[in-house]
């Protein structure tokens, strides 16, 4: 079983970055799409972003041009580069491999 631990998440201002990260173990990273999540409170889980074993990237239209996804093969770690946040993008983001999830890192914008 994969196990992925996500990092790089906190409370940054509009308009500022933040660069998440999703360390797995296993030997099955370079198998799966790892795709990118989130969710806040009382709505469903949204996806934001996705990136397969050969590189093709997938991203939702509300993060298009600000968000970038890429995976490091080698380190078998996802990221999720987030550009120009706005409070809209305060979520809980949780990467996703197979079927395997991890336990999130919060995101919190302030206007």
């Amino acid at each position: 079983q994969v196990q992925l631990v996500e990092s790089g998440g906190g409370l940054v201002q509009s308009g500022g970055s933040l660069r998440l990260s999703c360390a797995a173990s296993g030997r099955t990273f370079n198998r799966y799409v790892l795709g990118w999540y989130r969710q806040t409170p009382g709505k469903e889980r949204e996806f934001v972003a996705s990136i397969t074993w050969s590189g093709t990237t997938y991203y939702a239209d509300s993060v298009k041009g600000r968000f970038s996804i890429s995976r490091d093969t080698a380190n078998h770690t996802g990221y999720l580069q987030m550009n120009s946040l706005t409070p809209e993008d305060t979520a809980l983001y949780s990467c996703n491999l197979g079927l395997n999830w991890g336990q999130g890192t919060q995101v919190t914008v302030s206007s």
